[in-house]
């Protein structure tokens, strides 16, 4: 008999504590699907009153925007409390009943978020508050489009089937060295469009290699265990573009714009940060002026490349940017190497 007594105290026990810990997973989940809702709405309204005042100067601008952040606070606080009032009243006709009406709210707002306006108004907020880092994203991400909308889409169809070859052995050395797979094929393309070769100005296989930092040439040789790289072994050359490209993305903080300018311009005189260092450059915008004779476009050639192979890999086909919808979808998809 005591045996059961106990038993049955042990299942009374288990069972007041699941009834204690119930009400507490109502509670979280009824607070979850209220800040996700709360969150919804804030970005289309901020997003959508930074377009309404963009460009109207700091008093047209600024002001009113912390103005609506503002008054988002207050109105926040308000609809909380208003929502703790109706809470409890409904949490007096039945338990679940917040919790339900919670859900539905988060509902209604992720539909909201499905319309396509919704995009557009996390993009006008993004733009507001990335700042300078942002703006200058944005113009990356432009010239890239307009540069894949110029493209000779059956020749970039012939490159692609080119690089299939080399596809495993460009991904190889990009996960070696951390690199974008992508934006090293792109930058395969623009080198060579995967025809490999000496060229006059003394490039070299695959990835054209002339004359690479020596600490990138240290890095391919151990990591590929070898004392000599030969620029006609492609696996070799990879590794060198890949272990080049490293380097510059480490020297420039990690801004992809310029670590592609420096893999272009090279070592010589310094390479690229010299340059910025010289005219006191600081971005992409502020050093483009002083490249008059070195190919500035290069970046967004290289990205415009790894745009298309991207679109090749998940569609098998490079859609018209001009065509129907799929400017749109196209900007959807993003620029391989640049945030989203």
């Amino acid at each position: 008999m005591a045996v059961r007594g106990g038993a049955g105290r042990r299942r009374r026990r288990g069972g007041s504590r699941r009834l204690v810990r119930a009400p507490w997973r109502r509670a979280t989940l009824e607070a979850v699907a209220l800040v996700a809702a709360a969150l919804i709405a804030a970005i289309a309204l901020l997003g959508e009153l930074a377009r309404a005042v963009a460009g109207r100067g700091i008093w047209l601008h600024v002001v009113p925007f912390t103005g609506a952040v503002l008054g988002l606070g207050i109105a926040a606080a308000l609809l909380l409390r208003a929502w703790l009032i109706a809470r409890a009243r409904l949490a007096g006709y039945a338990s679940r009943a917040p919790v339900i009406l919670a859900l539905v709210v988060a509902a209604l707002a992720l539909l909201v978020s499905r319309r396509p306006a919704f995009r557009r108004e996390m993009y006008e907020l993004q733009a507001l508050v990335g700042g300078t880092a942002e703006a200058e994203r944005t113009s990356v991400a432009h010239q890239v489009w307009a540069a894949y909308r110029r493209t000779d889409t059956a020749q970039m169809l012939r490159v692609l089937e080119r690089a299939r070859v080399y596809e495993p052995t460009v991904r190889e050395a990009a996960a070696a060295f951390g690199v974008d797979p992508e934006v090293l094929m792109g930058v395969g393309a623009a080198e060579s469009a995967f025809y490999p070769r000496d060229s006059s100005d003394g490039g070299r296989g695959l990835f054209q290699i002339t004359a690479p930092p020596a600490e990138a040439v240290a890095e391919a040789r151990r990591r590929l265990h070898v004392r000599e790289l030969d620029a006609l072994n492609q696996r070799h050359n990879a590794f060198l573009a890949a272990a080049t490209l490293r380097l510059y993305l480490d020297e420039m903080s990690g801004d992809l714009f310029l670590a592609l300018l420096a893999y272009n311009i090279g070592p010589r005189n310094g390479g690229l940060r010299a340059a910025m260092q010289q005219y006191g450059a600081r971005d992409f915008v502020t050093v483009q002026p002083y490249l008059q004779n070195l190919p500035r476009d290069y970046p967004i050639r290289v990205l415009a490349a790894a745009l298309a192979y991207r679109l090749w890999r998940t569609d098998g086909r490079l859609p018209r940017y001009e065509e129907g919808d799929n400017a749109a979808r196209i900007q959807q998809v993003g620029v391989p190497g640049l945030p989203s």
